[in-house]
């Protein structure tokens, strides 16, 4: 009976010590401090932003509701109707050229050149800079007094007009070119990985049977990485919507308010006028514009996943 007991007791499993639950418990305790960071700053701030939008709030928060007033003065003021469509149209021209330019240098990359890292070092290369940075560069290359202009009327062509920047109804194309000259070198390395990451047996199938390279490209290649073309889009468009610091160095919002844009104008708003809650009613609709870019991309990625699992499970 002694021997049963004890062979029953050595079958019950072991309590773990406190160095195994401390074990299992620290991935959890190295990530909750980010965690709780995100949530304060994701949630409970865009709560706090609403609330002040509803609310009275001058130079200081005041937790006064007023409705939805401040919503009716902020699409009431032409300054806020430009930089919206403003906004619009920067990231449809933006997000287009730079991933029709990043997927050009893509594909010319992706054809074994010679020196290829040093291209793609290169297309890169803006990247790493910042907007500021850039804006400033371009201010002045666009000025008229020291950039193309400047240098090109030292030729002798004296007629010669370069002038985007100064002009209301080119400086916002000036900002779309600076853009696209910044983050194309961005998509061109997400593209280049969807390019490298296609299934080279297909592509010799398709060579076998006799396909041109531009047949390979537009019905092999390309679909295959059309995943890749949504995340680039995605985030060239939360680039697209936040965009600030690189107006304020390139054109200041001028000339006049020809390009200002929303987060210029919550700054404007918050920090020089003393509106705050004009100013987060501005940053509200701010987030519904990135809302409608990342809410339909999670729903995207959520069906796909569910898809491949019903497809491999």
């Amino acid at each position: 009976m002694t021997l049963i007991v004890k062979t029953l007791t050595a079958m019950e499993p072991e309590t773990p010590g406190w160095r195994a639950r401390l074990a299992a418990w620290t991935p959890f305790l190295v990530i909750a401090p980010s965690l709780i960071a995100s949530f304060v700053y994701v949630f409970v701030f865009s709560g706090w932003t609403l609330y002040i939008s509803l609310s009275d709030s001058s130079m200081l928060p005041s937790y006064r509701f007023v409705g939805i007033r401040p919503y009716i003065d902020l699409w009431s003021n032409l300054r806020w109707k430009i930089a919206y469509s403003n906004l619009f149209f920067f990231s449809g021209f933006y997000v287009v050229l730079a991933m029709l330019l990043g997927l050009a240098l893509a594909i010319a990359i992706d054809q074994r050149v010679r020196g290829e890292a040093i291209w793609r070092t290169i297309f890169l290369y803006p990247l790493a800079v910042s907007f500021v940075v850039t804006g400033a560069v371009w201010r002045w290359i666009y000025s008229p007094d020291v950039g193309i202009e400047h240098f090109v009327r030292g030729f002798g062509w004296s007629d010669f007009t370069f002038r985007l920047t100064t002009d209301r109804n080119l400086a916002i194309y000036a900002i779309i070119a600076t853009g696209v000259w910044q983050s194309s070198g961005f998509a061109m390395a997400l593209f280049l990985a969807g390019l490298r990451s296609v299934d080279p047996d297909l592509v010799k199938a398709a060579q076998i049977d006799g396909a041109s390279r531009f047949r390979i490209y537009a019905k092999i290649i390309l679909p295959t990485i059309a995943p890749i073309f949504v995340a680039v889009a995605v985030v060239l468009l939360q680039f697209a919507i936040k965009t600030f610091d690189l107006v304020v160095a390139l054109t200041n919002g001028g000339p006049g308010i020809s390009t200002t844009f929303p987060a210029n104008y919550v700054y404007d708003l918050m920090f020089q006028r003393g509106q705050i809650n004009i100013g987060a009613a501005a940053a509200v609709m701010m987030l519904l514009a990135l809302a409608v870019v990342l809410v339909p991309y999670s729903l995207w990625l959520v069906w796909r996943r569910r898809r491949e699992g019903r497809a491999y499970g």
